[in-house]
């Protein structure tokens, strides 16, 4: 056993505060692997350690206040503190903290939740798979299209098709779906069958491809690459094409008006699954419940996440559409997947009280009618900044794209790391912000007031002059 933690490290809500902070940043470095770090430079310069959050706001053991502008990882919707989460969770576990959906078993938390989330889902969705995560739903929905080809009898039916710089989680079969590249670059992936084809970001292709085309006409010809690819691979042998309604992690790439319904008639006209991947986009981030809805899709499955349980407890899962649990449920015979904590009866309890705050405080009416106009209009005024190039949002979720030139779209050089140089300038004016490369992205909980999105933007405004002065020359 290892003797290098202070002997009283424990669980108690006390030890945030009575340990030192260089005390934490060893214990982290000696034991605790953290995902997509590089674990050498982390123990270099010591980890950030956060105590504790109230509604917008985390506080690091330095008694620094951060103002969270990503909930979380675009998760803690509610913002945190919501003691009616805290009394779900704690209720359920005196009750019944832990029984499995094996063996013909249920809860009462795992119908109820599942019974809601049918009730507050597109009229296609009565039936729900759980899982413990987004990464685990989507791995979901690769057995669960492959098998409605099975049962279909047409099991060559296995290629699902995805996106260049989409996210789908970080398991073998995510990870493939997703297309990160330096993901892919380790282990291996992507795994067989699972293709790409280019996304839809016209900021991206504005020198290439997009020159001289409106946003409308960019995102017909973007739409019209999956049907390329579908007749590259061979229609009798796609499943499913997956996608994001607004692509999260890889920097809030909101596509045209015209890319999703002509991605619709594609996978119609040709029968395959459309996947509408909801973690970030779900519980009312894009404005409405579901991104299918704002951008008029009608998916055959669907993951979700994150919103699902405001990050308090990990819950994620598919809702199926009846096109899939029909051939499902009416062909018969095992389906040979699941996971031990499918349906968890605490997060289940945790997901209700969620859903039922959410609706108290009719958050996803005040994203669409208020906050996110509201959003945006505060966004519209950075575009004028000199190293402001595009703005984009979408509700409550937005992306800045830092560049050399604006007039031009001159990207800064690789090297001179412009998005993270920023990123550094956000924490030490006490905001979290996220870089995708020289993109700069927020998705603050949706509790968030106009006061607060003002607040959120002084902030921005601060940082970006920082940073162009860092590099104007």
């Amino acid at each position: 056993m290892s003797t290098n933690v202070p002997p009283d490290f424990g669980l108690a809500p006390s030890t945030a505060t009575t340990h030192g902070t260089r005390a934490w940043q060893e214990a982290d470095a000696a034991h605790f692997l953290h995902p997509f770090t590089d674990h050498q430079a982390l123990a270099a310069q010591g980890v950030r350690v956060i105590t504790r959050g109230e509604g917008l706001y985390v506080w690091d053991s330095e008694g620094h206040r951060l103002f969270d502008a990503m909930s979380g990882l675009w998760c803690v919707n509610v913002g945190y503190g919501q003691e009616a989460l805290v009394q779900a969770a704690c209720e359920q576990m005196r009750t019944l903290p832990y029984y499995n959906a094996f063996f013909q078993t249920t809860t009462p938390a795992a119908v109820a939740l599942a019974q809601r989330l049918a009730a507050r889902t597109p009229a296609q969705f009565e039936h729900v798979f759980f899982s413990g995560s987004g990464s685990e739903a989507n791995d979901t929905n690769v057995r669960l299209a492959r098998r409605y080809w099975d049962l279909l009898g047409q099991p060559q039916r296995r290629v699902i098709i995805s996106r260049h710089n989409a996210y789908h989680g970080s398991t073998m079969a995510a990870a493939s779906l997703g297309g990160m590249a330096a993901m892919h670059a380790q282990g291996g992936l992507p795994i067989p069958d699972i293709v790409h084809i280019d996304q839809p970001h016209h900021w991206e292709h504005r020198h290439g491809v997009a020159q001289g085309m409106s946003r409308d006409e960019f995102g017909v010809l973007a739409a019209g690459w999956l049907e390329e690819k579908i007749l590259a691979v061979g229609a009798e042998r796609v499943a499913a094409f997956i996608g994001e309604p607004v692509q999260g992690a890889g920097g809030v790439v909101v596509p045209p008006a015209t890319y999703w319904p002509e991605i619709q008639r594609i996978c119609d006209r040709h029968g395959i699954l459309l996947i509408s991947d909801e973690v970030i986009c779900g519980f009312g981030r894009t404005g409405q419940w579901w991104g299918c809805e704002t951008f008029g899709t009608r998916p055959d499955l669907m993951t979700f996440a994150k919103g699902v349980t405001s990050g308090y407890v990990p819950l994620g899962g598919v809702m199926v559409g009846e096109r899939v649990a029909r051939v499902l449920i009416e062909r018969g015979g095992e389906l040979a997947h699941g996971y031990t904590y499918s349906g968890h009866p605490v997060a289940c309890a945790v997901g209700l009280a969620n859903l039922d705050l959410i609706e108290r405080l009719q958050l996803v009416e005040r994203v669409r009618e208020d906050t996110g106009p509201y959003l945006a209009e505060r966004l519209a005024a950075l575009q004028d900044h000199p190293l402001v190039g595009e703005v984009q949002s979408c509700g409550l979720m937005a992306a800045i794209q830092l560049c050399r030139d604006p007039r031009t779209g001159e990207a800064f050089a690789a090297e001179q790391g412009v998005g993270m140089a920023c990123r550094r300038h956000c924490f030490e004016r006490g905001l979290v912000m996220r870089a995708v490369g020289d993109r700069m992205i927020v998705a603050p909980p949706l509790v968030i007031t106009r006061a607060q999105i003002d607040e959120m933007f002084a902030l921005i405004g601060q940082v970006l002059e920082r940073t162009w002065e860092q590099f104007r020359s």
